[in-house]
């Protein structure tokens, strides 16, 4: 009797171990499928008082403002804010109406390259009246004061110095400029070029071509001088854009031996045009160094600290003798 009511103990024992075991397992089960599908809450790890950045560069056809672009969400994001890009288009009417949308958002602070430095007057004074900060990036807008801190290339000197090593290299020359005469700092380097070679007698500007910067409307436009019978043997180019275009068209017509072509930019496009003797020398413009700039900018005058009204990011000069110092396949 002793030895079966200890066998029928065991039996009990065991159903309710096993019943405890599958009661268990079902609300494991249960709080897994719960948590999957329960939306999770982010809230305790969400920023406080979130600040909404507006940027608007004058075109995104460009790697030059991708890469700015590059370094200034990175450290936006990585701040837990967010951004709110548009793209012009190289259309100064479109980029007004972009920024007036950008107000409505209530953005706090504006990132700006300028499609008409001399466009925006009336929307940037509407921006400062709502308290929100200016930031101008690459060229300047035409009321400097209506910006908190303008950073840009030294445009100037971009164009001196290529105008300079011009001048060694042709003490004669008839001369095309691409140009862009809505942006100042189109308008910058072609003067800073300019002044390096004035007083050169043998050097004649013998056409102004404006192309807006851009490969594909300098190339139709070289070409169009080329029909027309233009003489010209060099060819100096506001940025590498119009650059590549040139090269292109005087490729087409078999005249890359016989004409120069100089720029701003060294785009690694046209590094490897230097590299292989197709363009001369370009100054070089650095854009993670402009982005990375801009973006402790922002967070300064998001914090309410003072900070320069104006940042000049210094160039150098790129040819065939220092190419190769500067990675042929991807920007400085």
């Amino acid at each position: 009797m002793r030895f079966g009511k200890i066998n029928t103990d065991e039996k009990q024992i065991k159903r309710l171990f096993w019943t405890a075991l599958i009661l268990a397992d079902i609300f494991f089960i249960a709080a897994l499928f719960s948590g999957l599908f329960r939306k999770r809450d982010y809230s305790a790890n969400q920023k406080e008082n979130v600040h909404l950045i507006g940027v608007s560069y004058m075109t995104m056809n460009n790697e030059f403002y991708k890469i700015m672009s590059e370094e200034i969400s990175a450290r936006i994001e990585a701040e837990g804010d967010k951004v709110m890009l548009r793209d012009p288009a190289l259309d100064a009417g479109r980029q007004k109406e972009q920024i007036e949308e950008m107000l409505r958002q209530g953005i706090d602070l504006l990132v700006i390259t300028p499609v008409e430095w001399e466009s925006l007057a009336s929307i940037l004074k509407e921006a400062k009246a709502k308290g929100v900060r200016i930031v101008v990036l690459d060229t300047n807008v035409y009321e400097e004061d209506l910006a908190d801190c303008t950073i840009t290339s030294d445009n100037y000197n971009a164009g001196k110095l290529v105008g300079a090593y011009f001048r060694k290299k042709s003490p004669r020359a008839k001369l095309i400029l691409m140009t862009h005469e809505t942006a100042k700092s189109g308008q910058d380097r072609v003067q800073g070029f300019l002044d390096a070679v004035k007083g050169q007698k043998g050097i004649e500007v013998v056409q102004k071509i404006e192309c807006e910067g851009q490969l594909e409307i300098a190339m139709p436009r070289l070409q169009e001088a080329i029909d027309q019978g233009v003489e010209f043997d060099n060819v100096f180019c506001l940025n590498d854009l119009a650059g590549v275009g040139v090269v292109a068209a005087l490729e087409k017509n078999q005249m890359i031996e016989g004409v120069g072509v100089y720029g701003v930019d060294a785009s690694p496009d046209s590094k490897a045009l230097i590299q292989e003797g197709m363009m001369v020398a370009s100054a070089a413009q650095f854009p993670s160094e402009i982005g990375s700039r801009a973006a402790d900018v922002i967070y300064r005058l998001l914090a309410g600290e003072e900070v320069e009204k104006s940042i000049l990011v210094p160039v150098e000069l790129i040819t065939k003798d220092n190419v190769g110092d500067f990675g042929i396949d991807k920007w400085q």
